[in-house]
Formats: C-alpha cells, structure tokens, sequence
C-alpha cells in the first residue's frame, strides 16, 4: 500500500518510519512524506492519485490540509483516494468540515499508532 504523509513538522517522517519499520522492511508498506499542501497536489499529479491512502495533517502554513483535502476530491477520477485528516485539535468543526469534504476518517494527535495500523489495514486497496 501506497501511503503519503503531509504534515509541516519534519519530525513526523521518523517517528512513522520508527513505528512502521516492520511493514516498510516487508514492503506492506510504502510511505513517502512531504512537507506541505501543495507539495502533496504536486506529488499526486507527477505520481497518480489512485490506489494511495493520505494521511494529512489539517493545520499547516500555506495550503491547510483541509484545502488540500478539497483540491484532491475535485481534481481526482473517481473513486478518490482514501484521505484521512489528523489535527491536535479534535474540535466539532474541523470534523464536521473534514467530514463534509469527504475525508475517510479524522484522527488527533498524539496518534494512537496501533489505532492507526488497525485501520489502515483493514483497508481494502
């Protein structure tokens, strides 16, 4: 499985490498990371959007992750790609407006990385 991680804190690229060691060693796994919004739409458009889940994070500068979110429901063939949205804040409204753009699922951080992992493989793609 494809994976795409966007989130402005570089630090997030190790703590995921750390704790999916074993399923990128086997290749279940294969992530790439990127540091914002727009280098995420730029990532897709070179390299396909289909068969990828996205992990964002919603509070970045630039482009948030909830605008990416949007961009990537209306520039993608159906069906879109699975987007998950993660926010330190678990607020009503940026679920709501997640929800409504037509993210798959919306976690808080600190992420629950066994939460995480369960959901991500009981993913069909």
């Amino acid at each position: 499985m494809k994976i795409l991680v966007v989130d402005d804190e570089q630090d997030v690229q190790p703590l995921f490498e750390q704790r999916f060691r074993r399923e990128i060693k086997s290749h279940e796994f294969e992530m790439e990371f990127v540091l914002s919004g727009e280098a995420a739409l730029e990532y897709l458009n070179n390299n396909g959007f289909q068969d990828k889940l996205i992990l964002s994070d919603i509070n970045m500068p630039g482009m948030s992750g909830l605008e990416l979110l949007d961009k990537i429901q209306k520039s993608c063939n159906p069906p879109p790609p699975i987007v998950m949205m993660i926010s330190a804040y678990g607020d009503d409204e940026n679920k709501n407006t997640a929800q409504k753009l037509g993210a798959n699922d919306f976690l808080t951080k600190p992420l629950d990385f066994a939460l995480l992992k369960e959901k991500i493989k009981s993913l069909s793609i």
